[in-house]
């Protein structure tokens, strides 16, 4: 007999090899339905995987991460299925969950339409109304390579020689289809309910351009079809709020052919980003944060001994100059290294707190750009703050603060999650405890809830990562808090403690924003473009209805400029409906229509964004109400 610890806390003795889904069975015939996929001992198998030891088991549904995996990971094999019978030539490459949903990447001669899409969800709907079971075998490797060899998948045959010796090698088997897969998946193709095959795009083979180019199919599935409607419903709202179309509709930005990865700003979206920059420079003035600004190319030594030579090069440009070797700077931070050990510092100077928007470049495959969300070239908000051991609890929290400050000014919900030491990482193992630590105390000083990354952290030491919420739901990494004790290390910084010897600081690396870039992507398709008053490009467009009013409007103009309110007018000799929607289509927060009544009496007629028709008013009183609007920030 073997005892199962069940999530309720209780414990219940079977029968050594009985299987996850007898044993839901056996604990209620409803959760034996609605089970997806059994966690034992913190790893996810399938329902049928026999338990021959004590263990603690969750039985995962829908509603866990776990299940929704395994659910989807099937809709992958279903999907490889029905391509497989459609185009028996095609070869097979990998097909992975993902977060809401799955792909599948595919060696085949010519892309796939929109037509053969539907061809493939017809073939899918027919395999999960066959209902086939899946089933999991393991072979020797030396049979596995022949296996499929045999099937003449190459890519699979590639993936089983990469495998480690004695690792064990599972196939899944549905019908005619077999697949080389560790799962875990779903009893049968039956269990899937509800699906939908989104997109093609093109992935290199392992995300290496030197490899070919495969065709990648995206889709997402559901356990019900009125889920996969409400999220496709979500998708199509995205879509419409993506950055990059409006972008070039709002005219803020754009990404163009002869810069490819490397973002243009048009004086409107450098308006928006001015007006971000300001705001970060005038709430980390008040923080006692001082703004430095280091090189953007800098000696290739320098980054030998930071570690990201190491750890980066891979993604870093490179240069000469005076037949000296240099790299364009992929992150900010050796520089502000320079900058603190410039002089020698004491106790009493620390903490320090060194601020810098700085221009970082890192080179990035080609097919993994994505608007300013992913590029080539990008501003980090960086700050890098100096101390003593026994500064590091204030100043972690005093950075929670200030990025807490920061999102509930935009109007967005985070979370927050703990990455600790990589594989791949600098630094002793008493330094690493040390400082994970110190983050995790803060965090709870602070009562915040989190999850843990483990194995997730900077190569020089455990972050805290702020994931941001928007208006549609998707979260977003962007704040992040890192503590170093290596970097002081490899740099030898020091200060003059209070007995007059020679210290060594500690760091803390943290961005607010992320990159400017990124964020602006982030507000832009989180406001749809509609960005509150203080943000908005333009604030006010002041419309005139025929050319006798053109004198009152420049003054109204002039009156609000000196107010430091940002005004466009619309002279043209164009019917006044016209002009009104194309503002509209500007999303401009507020629209004055000049005609006779408004010049006679020196009023305005106000339309609002936000409140539609909101009638007649004297300049002084709109004026200060969008100063108001201004200076609280309201959304």
């Amino acid at each position: 007999m073997i005892k199962v610890m069940l999530k309720d806390g209780s414990s219940k003795e079977f029968n050594e090899g009985i299987a996850i889904k007898e044993v839901a069975e056996s604990i209620s015939a409803g959760l034996a339905r609605v089970a997806l996929a059994g966690e034992v001992d913190g790893e996810v198998k399938d329902l049928n995987y026999k338990l021959e030891k004590d263990c603690k088991l969750n039985l995962l549904t829908w509603d866990d991460e776990g299940g929704k995996r395994a659910y989807r990971h099937t809709t992958s094999h279903i999907m490889a299925q029905a391509v497989k019978r459609l185009y028996p030539n095609v070869k097979l490459a990998i097909g992975p969950s993902i977060d809401n949903g799955f792909y599948y990447d595919f060696d085949t001669d010519k892309p796939f339409s929109v037509e053969e899409l539907e061809a493939i969800e017809k073939e899918m709907a027919k395999i999960i109304k066959e209902d086939y079971p899946l089933e999991r075998f393991t072979l020797p490797r030396d049979e596995a390579i022949r296996y499929m060899e045999e099937r003449n998948e190459p890519y699979k045959v590639e993936l089983i020689r990469d495998l480690p010796e004695g690792e064990e090698i599972s196939f899944y088997k549905q019908g005619e289809f077999v697949d080389l897969c560790a799962g875990p998946h779903l009893p049968s193709t039956g269990k899937v309910k509800a699906f939908k095959l989104l997109s093609v795009a093109g992935a290199y083979w392992r995300g290496d351009e030197k490899n070919k180019m495969l065709q990648r199919i995206y889709g997402t599935a559901f356990s019900k079809k009125s889920e996969l409607d409400e999220y496709l419903l979500r998708l199509e709202e995205a879509k419409k709020r993506d950055h990059r179309k409006l972008g070039k509709e709002l005219d803020l930005f754009d990404i163009l052919e002869e810069g490819p990865g490397f973002p243009f700003f048009m004086p409107k979206g450098m308006v928006l980003r001015n007006v971000l920059e300001e705001y970060w420079r005038e709430e980390h003035r008040k923080r006692g944060y001082q703004e430095i600004k280091t090189p953007i190319i800098l000696n290739e030594d320098l980054w030998h001994r930071s570690g990201h030579w190491d750890h980066y090069k891979e993604n870093m440009y490179f240069t000469k100059i005076d037949e000296g070797n240099f790299a364009i700077k992929p992150m900010n931070c050796p520089g502000g290294m320079l900058v603190y050990k410039r002089r020698l510092h004491s106790y009493r100077d620390l903490p320090q707190r060194m601020a810098e928007l700085g221009l970082v470049h890192r080179h990035e495959l080609s097919g993994a750009l994505h608007g300013l969300m992913r590029v080539r070239c990008f501003t980090q908000d960086d700050a890098h703050i100096f101390m003593t051991p026994d500064q590091i609890r204030d100043e972690v929290l005093a950075v929670i603060e200030l990025i807490d400050d920061f999102y509930k000014v935009f109007g967005f919900k985070y979370h927050v999650e703990l990455s600790t030491r990589p594989e791949n990482s600098m630094g002793s193992d008493e330094d690493w405890e040390m400082a994970t630590d110190a983050l995790k105390n803060a965090l709870e000083a602070k009562n915040m809830d989190y999850k843990v990354n483990e194995g997730d952290g900077a190569f020089y030491g455990p972050k805290i990562d702020f994931h941001l919420e928007d208006s549609l739901g998707r979260t977003w990494q962007c704040g992040t808090i890192q503590l170093d004790f290596q970097m002081p290390e490899r740099f030898d910084l020091t200060y003059v403690g209070a007995d007059g010897e020679k210290h060594r600081p500690v760091m803390i690396h943290r961005v607010v924003f992320g990159s400017i870039e990124r964020f602006i992507a982030i507000l832009t398709e989180h406001f749809a473009g509609a960005f509150p008053v203080w943000l908005s490009p333009v604030q006010v467009k002041i419309l005139a209805l025929v050319e006798k009013h053109h004198p009152y409007v420049l003054e109204l103009k002039r009156a609000m400029e000196e107010k430091g309110i940002r005004v466009e007018v619309d002279l043209r000799n164009e019917k006044i409906g016209y002009k009104i929607r194309e503002a509209q289509m500007e999303k401009v927060p507020y629209m004055l229509v000049i005609g006779d009544q408004e010049t006679e009496n020196r009023t305005v007629a106000v339309r609002s964004r936000k409140e539609g028709q909101l009638g007649s008013m004297k300049v002084e009183e709109f004026i200060s109400k969008v100063l108001d609007e201004i200076k609280s920030k309201a959304m």
